[in-house]
């Protein structure tokens, strides 16, 4: 039990930081709201008026979220990889090349699709 002291002291100061801080900024903060604080953030689109309403995404919008996700697992497989690149052998090399290949066809089409150039 004794080795489990420090992970709990550091878990209640977080706590009590976390706690303290969002006390502290609703008291000392300012309050003065607006209407468009108050609006939903909706990725650069107006919201519709009548709720219920549905309104479609431009397809730039999925497109951006589909590279970061390429990107993203691109960077987390392949700096494992490059750690540990003595150590894995032709079978990581094979493994990495088959990956890197993948990823060149989500990041082809993306580019085929239009993802990568910015209005």
């Amino acid at each position: 039990m004794n080795v489990y002291v420090p992970i709990l002291v550091l878990g209640a100061i977080a706590v009590v930081f976390a706690v303290f801080s969002v006390l502290v900024a609703s008291l000392v903060g300012p309050s003065r709201y607006n209407r468009a604080k108050l609006e939903a953030y909706e990725c650069g689109i107006d919201p519709m008026s009548q709720p219920g309403v549905g309104q479609r995404f431009p397809v730039k919008y999925y497109l951006t979220a589909m590279l970061f996700i390429i990107f993203d697992i691109e960077i987390v497989f392949l700096y494992p990889w490059a750690v540990h690149f003595d150590a894995l052998g032709t079978f990581g090399l094979a493994a990495m090349a088959l990956f890197v290949f993948n990823v060149s066809v989500a990041y082809a089409y993306e580019w085929r699709r239009g993802g990568l150039t910015w209005d």
